[in-house]
């Protein structure tokens, strides 16, 4: 049931990070604080398709 998901920043859309999760447990889209690089400090990565 576990699938890999990418995680890209709102504010630059730079996909920086990819991560695992659970379907069953959590359907909809994965939403975490994380560092971007080009930015320099911490923003909102959103799970993209």
């Amino acid at each position: 049931m576990r699938v890999v998901v990418t995680l890209a920043c709102t504010e630059t859309g730079d996909r920086n990070y990819t991560t695992t999760k659970n379907k069953k447990t959590h359907p909809g889209r994965m939403e975490l604080r994380k560092y971007s690089p080009r930015l320099k400090k911490y923003t909102l990565h959103r799970e993209t398709r």
